[in-house]
């Protein structure tokens, strides 16, 4: 099998179904197969991809009943058999060329380990969000801070010899759990263990999210809690310590717009969720050491943004509070 294509889903049968039929579309003449992984879904997923299985015989399911974006592709890249695998997801078209495509690049370049392709918005009415419009090619740096969407998990593929070596994906991260960062997580721990990779535009998948203006605030929220829980991963591993903290520093200095309280609480949702990550998978010297630093700046970061949001003094604003 040259490519696995794994689609995780839960409870999106009708995205689900679309996704499937850009999948039936796809041509090529390599030996190729589509794993859907069912993780946990109780709506009317299994019979949708019963349906497409029915009609595309290179579609196959798995289940997956632990929750989690995380826990669905480790079970899906260890039961795909392509010596490539690629993520998608489950509200994505894949181009007809995809396959083809996708293992050209990986040809030309056989020192390459991981490639993320194009992901196209879907609908204009959508926010323009989880996308990647970029048209040259651009190489992921070893040994470096990697900012969160340095790649899009929606377009994202490895080796199936890298992702062994990786040990696979953290099965208590992703979509579904307090942590969404499986995607960068993965290419995170790819790069720091010295494998190369690689933006491609040329394997490309339309992105239908479907999420608009009023979803913003969740969004946002989200991307927050799993900034901070994956700076903390990377903090608390020696090789990429400095480097992260010196990187979390930096992104945060780059950020604009410092008035707005709206900045403030975004950084005090990564300051929350590193807290988080660190009681819950930090040693007992780790916790001792960064415990202090991320309270005071979660106490920072909501004195200012009431601060701001009140024009209260500090003070006042602490008291204001009310340790929401």
């Amino acid at each position: 099998m040259d490519v696995s294509i794994v689609i995780c889903t839960r409870n999106r049968c009708e995205s689900l179904r679309s996704a499937l039929a850009a999948a039936a579309a796809v041509e090529s003449r390599l030996a190729w197969e589509v794993v859907v992984v069912d993780n946990g879904s109780t709506d009317s997923t299994r019979h949708v991809i019963a349906d497409a299985a029915e009609r595309t015989p290179c579609i196959r399911s798995v289940f997956e009943a632990q929750k989690g974006l995380g826990a669905a592709r480790d079970t899906g890249w260890r039961a795909a058999e392509g010596e490539i695998v690629a993520f998608t997801d489950d509200d994505c078209y894949l181009s007809p060329t995809f396959v083809d495509d996708l293992f050209r690049v990986f040809a030309e370049k056989p020192e390459l380990g991981f490639v993320g392709g194009r992901v196209l918005l879907h609908d204009p009415e959508d926010l323009p969000v989880t996308i990647d419009l970029r048209d040259a090619p651009e190489a992921v740096p070893c040994h470096r801070f990697l900012p969160a969407g340095t790649l899009q998990g929606a377009n994202l593929s490895f080796r199936r010899l890298v992702l062994a070596r990786l040990g696979g994906v953290d099965r208590g991260i992703g979509a579904g759990t307090p942590y969404p960062f499986e995607d960068i997580d993965l290419i995170a721990a790819a790069a720091w263990a010295g494998v190369k990779g690689i933006y491609d535009p040329r394997p490309t998948v339309s992105h239908h999210h479907r999420r608009r203006s009023h979803d913003f605030p969740m969004i946002l929220a989200d991307y927050d809690r799993g900034r901070g829980a994956y700076y903390m991963k990377y903090i608390l591993r020696a090789d990429s310590r400095l480097a992260y903290i010196l990187g979390w520093i930096r992104k945060t200095r780059q950020t604009t717009g410092w008035r707005f309280p709206e900045v403030w609480e975004g950084l005090g949702r990564e300051f929350h969720s590193a807290w988080r990550w660190l009681g819950e998978r930090g040693s007992r010297l780790d916790q001792a050491i960064f415990s202090v630093p991320l309270l005071l700046g979660l106490l920072t970061t909501k004195v200012a943004a009431a601060r701001l949001r009140s024009g209260d003094s500090g003070f006042r604003a602490l008291a204001r509070l009310g340790w929401r």
